[in-house]
């Protein structure tokens, strides 16, 4: 990939692990809110959820009854991780968008034959911090090169010591959905920049499905989600020092069959005013904040999108109701540079 253009510190270690940080700094954080807020629609980016609380209540969410895709997947990669690591093969450096708490890539990581190293990318760093800790001490022999960053700008990634023959790009989850689909093929064009003919992108995909189904997984009934939606203003206000006034907005998600999308917002309850260092921004009764886009996908749509970055779906797993699925895609040939995104 290319150098971020972020600001970072030095690498950073701790315990046994070496911390790449890139985290964008709080000048960054003001102008993305200003630019957000000064929208029509008001929007703010969903990377925004993810500080240390908010991670903690995303892995909340992951659990509820309402929220199927991380059981979905987790139970496909269970059931096909032996084919999957089959086809990887040996010696694979395995780098991961999004790691989270990298419950999924322990599964990967039981059955890699020989794993040259694992890189976690993740915004949020002591929730990143915290899950690299944890497999180092479970997986003492694997090189772990975590990596604090905003993922959706280039980032220059690290390399490891051990002889890599084949890299594997894993972005499970639903994540491809929170991208607009123009900045999803330049997204995957970004990996592709990355990757060399012959390595794999391993990706997860939230398939079309009943929209009681989706729209109940973001509206869970004890309100987990909404507290989600609502810790992203808490997050400006405490690292900001915005005044949003979280008494005073609602979370409100639902399907747009037409767009194939969850979205999320944030609902002003009253006509109000927010201050973000200095410039005001005025709301009225009623207006929303858009906090989220959640694409959903069939997998001619999703081969389509990939393909246009030089991705070719070689096979593809999926769970009984055909809910999720866990696609496999191989670089056949790279995306020509500086072709812009469509």
């Amino acid at each position: 990939m290319n150098p971020s253009s972020a600001a970072g510190s030095a690498d950073a270690v701790t315990g046994s692990v070496e911390l790449l940080d890139l985290h964008p700094p709080a000048a960054d954080l003001r102008a993305e809110v200003i630019a957000g807020l000064s929208r029509e629609p008001k929007r703010l980016p969903s990377k925004l959820f993810y500080d240390q609380r908010g991670s903690e209540l995303y892995e909340q969410i992951t659990r509820l009854d309402e929220y199927y895709p991380t059981r979905t997947e987790i139970a496909i990669m269970r059931s096909h991780v032996g084919e999957i690591a089959r086809r990887l093969g040996p010696d694979v450096l395995l780098v991961e968008y999004g790691s989270g708490n990298s419950e999924k890539t322990r599964i990967l990581l039981d059955h890699l034959d020989r794993p040259a190293g694992y890189v976690p990318v993740d915004i949020s760093r002591e929730h990143l911090l915290a899950a690299a800790e944890a497999l180092s001490r479970e997986y003492p022999r694997l090189e772990i090169r975590p990596v604090c960053a905003d993922y959706t700008q280039p980032i220059e990634l690290p390399t490891v010591d051990g002889p890599v023959r084949r890299r594997v790009v894993y972005f499970p989850g639903s994540t491809i959905g929170n991208f607009e689909h123009p900045e999803a093929r330049a997204f995957l064009r970004t990996l592709s920049a990355y990757c060399r003919t012959g390595d794999v992108l391993l990706l997860g995909v939230d398939l079309k499905k009943d929209p009681d189904v989706l729209e109940a997984a973001y509206n869970d009934r004890q309100g987990v989600t909404a507290e989600f939606n609502l810790n992203l203003l808490r997050r400006l206000n405490a690292e900001l020092g915005t005044d949003f006034d979280l008494d005073r907005f609602s979370h409100r998600a639902f399907y747009d069959r037409e767009a194939g999308r969850v979205e999320m917002h944030l609902v002003s309850q009253a006509a109000q005013a927010v201050d973000v260092r200095g410039v005001r921004f005025e709301l009225t009764d009623g207006e929303t904040i858009w906090t989220e886009s959640s694409y959903k996908y069939d997998l001619d749509q999703i081969a389509a999108l990939t393909g246009d970055a030089g991705f070719e779906l070689e096979r593809w797993w999926t769970d009984p109701r055909q809910w999720f699925a866990v696609t496999y895609f191989v670089v056949r040939q790279l995306a020509p540079p500086n072709r812009p995104a469509s």
